[in-house]
């Protein structure tokens, strides 16, 4: 419907449909076939190289008309011209999934539960997209379990690792990810933890890049180490836990949930109008950073037994599929974890999640 948002009652404001779409484009068409004619040319073809159609034109100050064009007006000889080639199209190179299809194969014509492993490098980029795209074309969107298609990556994954995955396919990384994390997530599940061997602290370091779950509709993402920046940034269903994360985090969210177990960077929750965000904060420091227009923000620990018992859960969840030290940590000294922890509300919701619990919505 061209707005951004999952909301039934805010799409309902907008009357846009297809058929509008469709008219638009006819008009412009129509205004290009009628300037064309004004110049004597049946297509935009013949208009390709005829500079001697094109004139500068005084602009009426000495400042803006001192660049000279001339030599972008120049006629090329015709008789030596490069034909125009309308119909060329550059095949597009193939990338992991083209491999994936083909060793899956078992899986992708009868449904096969699978598992297949593959080094990485962050050449390969929107790894999940094909593959999902297949699956939604045989089984449906919804039909699979979780994980019926395990894929096992180890290395560096490049941009867009899962972007627009579907539910059944789990991908599962040893090492760390560039930009684009889930994006547009669409069911999948998504787990990263470093190798078993690495010498750093997994949640001091960064392990997913910028711009992760961007526009998420559902699914999962379980990252052991710190995003970027603009984490989270129009989810509207997706769920996930990460160690920290840059800027504008869940920025524009309209739904899901969101388990962020570190530091975090300024404007956060900045136009947020649904779902929920937990927030470890040891060092007190989300009232610096956070963005006071859009949420409110409460101790976990005055809120209702089941909105703990749901930031718990990601914990244990986060834990077991990442081996997540902090998690684990913290799931060991958990009534210290409660008292240190902040639920983020939005202020569009916080009527409808305060009437669900005891707690008296202050401040």
């Amino acid at each position: 419907v061209g707005v951004c948002t999952q909301d039934e009652d805010l799409r309902k404001k907008f009357t846009g449909n297809a058929d509008k779409v469709v008219n638009l484009m006819s008009f412009v068409a129509e205004d290009v076939r009628r300037i064309l004619a004004s110049l004597g040319l049946k297509s935009l073809d013949e208009a390709i190289g005829r500079t001697d159609l094109l004139a500068q034109v005084s602009r009426g100050a000495s400042h803006l008309d001192d660049l000279d064009l001339n030599p972008l007006l120049v006629q090329v000889d015709t008789a030596t011209a490069v034909e125009y080639q309308p119909t060329r199209r550059e095949e597009v190179p193939d990338t992991l999934d083209a491999q994936i299809l083909r060793d899956g194969e078992p899986f992708f014509t009868r449904g096969e539960k699978m598992q297949l492993t593959y080094e990485v490098q962050n050449v390969l980029r929107s790894i999940g997209a094909r593959s999902s795209s297949a699956i939604v074309r045989k089984f449906g969107e919804k039909a699979l379990p979780e994980g019926r298609l395990h894929i096992r990556l180890t290395g560096s994954a490049g941009q867009s690792l899962g972007a627009f995955s579907v539910q059944g396919l789990l991908l599962d990384v040893i090492g760390d990810a560039n930009d684009y994390v889930g994006k547009g997530l669409s069911g999948a599940t998504i787990q990263l933890r470093p190798p078993a061997d690495a010498p750093f602290i997994a949640g001091e370091n960064t392990i997913i890049g910028n711009t992760c779950l961007y526009g998420a509709t559902s699914g999962k993402l379980y990252a052991a180490g710190q995003a970027g920046v603009r984490f989270a940034v129009r989810n509207s269903g997706a769920e996930a836990v990460v160690e920290g994360c840059g800027a504008n985090g869940c920025e524009y969210m309209t739904g899901g949930r969101v388990a962020i177990l570190g530091p975090i960077g300024d404007n956060f929750g900045a136009g947020m109008t649904g779902g929920l965000a937990f927030i470890w904060d040891q060092e007190k420091r989300f009232e610096q950073v956070a963005n006071p227009d859009a949420i409110d923000w409460y101790p976990l620990a005055d809120m209702d037994q089941k909105h703990i018992d749901v930031f718990k859960m990601l914990l244990e969840i986060h834990a077991e599929r990442t081996r997540s030290v902090r998690a684990k940590d913290l799931l060991k000294e958990w009534d210290r974890t409660v008292s240190e922890t902040l639920m983020v509300v939005p202020k569009e919701i916080a009527d409808r999640v305060f009437a669900e619990t005891d707690l008296k919505k202050t401040g």
